[in-house]
C-alpha cells in the first residue's frame, strides 16, 4: 500500500475526522468512529474489524510495528505530530489512529445473556461496564435512550477495546425490552434477597440504572428478580460500574 504524506490541516480527510472526534454523537451521522492508539486498533483487528483509514505520525512510520498496523487499511495518511494532535483528545496523543466503519445496528437477540443500561450518564461507567460484560462472556448490551453514546470517544477509550466483541444496541425504549426472552434482574437496597444467596436464572439480563436515580420504576416493574449486594462496611458506596462487575461475576460463577 501507499503512505500518503499530508502537511495541511485543511486536508479533507483530516477536517472530517476532526469533526467526528469533536462530537460525541458524530458517529451516528458519519457511520464511523475514530479510535486512537495501537491498543484499540489491535483490539479491533483481533475481532475481525478492518480500518477504512489510518492516520499516523511521521515518527510512527519509522516504527516497524506501527507501520505494519497502518498497512491493514486501504489508505494511510502520514502527518506531522502537530496535525495528529488536532485529532486527539488525549493529554499525550498517541502516534496512530484509525477510522472504523460501523456496521448496521443489529436486532435484539432474544435469548442471550445481556446487560441493560438505563440512562447511565458517565462515559467512564459505561465503558467499564462494557469491559466487564466482555470479560464475563456477556455479548449483548442494550442501552435505553438517555444513556451516554456508546461509540463516543470517551466511552470508546474507557471500553479499552471491549466494544469490538459486543453486540451493542442503543436508543431503546423500555418497551423494546419486550423482545427479550430472558428474565430481567436488577439490584435494589429494598430487598431481603442477597446476590450470593439466590440461584440466578441463566441466561438473564442485568439492568444497571442511572448513577443518581437508579433503575426507573418502569424498568423495575419488568424485572423478574431484584437482589441486594451485601456491603458490610455500612455504606451504600458501590458505584454502578462496580455493582455491574460484581453481578456479572456472580452470574458467571453460578454458570460454571
Amino acid at each position: 500500500m501507499k503512505f500518503d504524506p499530508v502537511t495541511s490541516r485543511d486536508n479533507p480527510a483530516l477536517v472530517r475526522l476532526r469533526k467526528l472526534t469533536a462530537d460525541a454523537n458524530g458517529y451516528r451521522k458519519a457511520g464511523s468512529v475514530w479510535v486512537e492508539g495501537d491498543h484499540l486498533l489491535r483490539a479491533a483487528l483481533h475481532r475481525g474489524w478492518r480500518p477504512a483509514l489510518v492516520v499516523l505520525t511521521e515518527a510512527a512510520l519509522q516504527d516497524a510495528a506501527l507501520a505494519a498496523l497502518a498497512q491493514t487499511a486501504p489508505r494511510a495518511l502520514v502527518v506531522p505530530t502537530a496535525l495528529f494532535k488536532g485529532l486527539s483528545a488525549l493529554e499525550s496523543p498517541a502516534q496512530i489512529g484509525a477510522e472504523l466503519t460501523l456496521p448496521d445496528a443489529p436486532a435484539i437477540d432474544a435469548n442471550v445473556a445481556s446487560v441493560v443500561l438505563d440512562r447511565l450518564q458517565d462515559a467512564g461507567n459505561v465503558g467499564a461496564i462494557l469491559r466487564s460484560a466482555a470479560a464475563f462472556g456477556v455479548r449483548q448490551v442494550l442501552a435505553i435512550k438517555g444513556t451516554a453514546a456508546l461509540w463516543s470517544p470517551k466511552v470508546l477509550r474507557a471500553g479499552q477495546g471491549a466494544h469490538f466483541g459486543l453486540r451493542l444496541i442503543e436508543g431503546l425504549a423500555a418497551d423494546d425490552l419486550a423482545a427479550l426472552a430472558v428474565p430481567l434482574i436488577a439490584t435494589s437496597s429494598h430487598t431481603d434477597q442477597r446476590l450470593h444467596g439466590v440461584t440466578l436464572p441463566s441466561p438473564c439480563a442485568w439492568v444497571m440504572g442511572h448513577e443518581g436515580q437508579g433503575v426507573s420504576a418502569e424498568l423495575m416493574a419488568r424485572c423478574a428478580l431484584t437482589v441486594g449486594i451485601p456491603q458490610p462496611g455500612g455504606e451504600e458506596s458501590l458505584n454502578v460500574a462496580a455493582a455491574a462487575a460484581i453481578c456479572l461475576y456472580e452470574s458467571h460463577r453460578q454458570r460454571c
